[in-house]
C-alpha cells in the first residue's frame, strides 16, 4: 500500500474540505511547520549542550609549607583514554596561562608551587579534560590564597645538653622555592610563626615553652642531672589560631 507524503496529505485534505475549513487549515499548516522546525532546532541545541558539558570535576588546592598542589577527582570508564590540561591566572588578570608541566597529563594533580609563588596573591586554576580525543569545557577552581590557606609542618629541632639544661635550636619548615644559591627558602620568610616546645620525662609532660620564629633558640634550665628528657615541637600560626601536628620525639640525657 502506498504511503502518502506529509505535504501531499495536507494538499489532499485542503482540496477535499469545505472552503471555510480549508481556510483555517491553510493557516495552521505553516504554524505546524514552524513549530516542528523550532522543536528540531531546540532539540539539536540541547544535544549540543549535553555533548559540550564539562565533566564533573571536584577541584581543590592543598598547600603544605607553600607547596601548592591542585587536586581533582574524576571517575572515567576504564576503557577511556583521559588526559588533563591545567591553566592558572592571578585574580584580576584576564588571560589564562598554560602550566607547561601539566598539559595532557594522566594523573589527578598538578604542582603549582612555582606558578603561585607569591603567597600574598589570589589565584585561580582551571582544568580541561580530553576523553578519547573529545575536549571538555574548562572546570574552574575556587579562589586560592596561599598565605591564608597553607598548612605547616612541625619544625626540626637540634638539642645540646649540659649538666642541668638543654639547648633547643629550631629549624623552621622549608618551602619548595629556592634561593639563588639553591637553598630552600624557610616559610618564615612569608609567614610569621611561633614554635611550641614540649618537654616530657617518663612520658609525663613537664613543661611547655613558646618561642617566636626570630628567636630560633630556647634554653631549658634547672633540670635534674643524669635524667632522660624527650622533646617535641609544633608550628603555630598566631594569625589563624592553628597549629601543626607535633613532630617526632627527640630524647637526650642531661649530664
Amino acid at each position: 500500500m502506498m504511503t502518502l507524503s506529509w505535504a501531499f496529505q495536507q494538499t489532499y485534505l485542503l482540496t477535499c474540505l469545505p472552503a471555510e475549513a480549508a481556510a483555517i487549515m491553510s493557516l495552521s499548516i505553516p504554524l505546524l511547520v514552524l513549530t516542528n522546525h523550532l522543536l528540531l532546532v531546540w532539540s539539536a541545541a540541547v544535544g549540543l549542550n549535553q555533548q559540550d558539558d564539562a565533566p564533573v570535576l571536584e577541584l581543590s588546592f592543598q598547600s603544605l609549607d607553600y607547596r601548592n598542589v591542585l587536586h581533582w577527582k574524576l571517575q572515567p570508564n576504564p576503557s577511556d583514554v583521559v588526559l588533563f590540561s591545567v591553566q592558572y591566572k592571578i585574580y584580576g588578570d584576564k588571560q589564562w596561562t598554560d602550566v607547561r608541566h601539566c598539559q595532557n597529563i594522566s594523573h589527578l594533580l598538578c604542582d603549582l608551587s612555582g606558578e603561585t609563588a607569591d603567597p600574598m596573591e589570589w589565584y585561580y586554576a582551571q582544568v580541561q579534560v580530553s576523553t578519547n580525543g573529545d575536549i571538555s569545557e574548562w572546570a574552574l577552581s575556587s579562589r586560592f590564597h596561599p598565605q591564608w590557606e597553607s598548612s605547616f609542618s612541625p619544625p626540626q629541632i637540634r638539642l645540646n645538653v649540659t649538666e642541668q639544661s638543654i639547648v633547643v635550636r629550631v629549624r623552621p619548615p622549608r618551602t619548595p622555592l629556592r634561593r639563588a644559591d639553591g637553598r630552600r627558602i624557610p616559610v618564615t620568610k612569608y609567614q610569621r610563626l611561633n614554635f611550641r616546645i614540649y618537654l616530657t620525662h617518663d612520658n609525663i609532660e613537664e613543661e611547655q615553652h613558646e618561642i617566636e620564629d626570630c628567636t630560633r633558640e630556647l634554653i631549658i634550665l634547672n633540670l635534674n642531672p643524669r635524667t632522660t628528657f624527650c622533646l617535641q615541637a609544633e608550628t603555630l600560626v598566631p594569625r589563624r589560631g592553628k597549629a601543626s601536628p607535633r613532630g617526632p620525639k627527640t630524647c637526650v640525657t642531661t649530664l
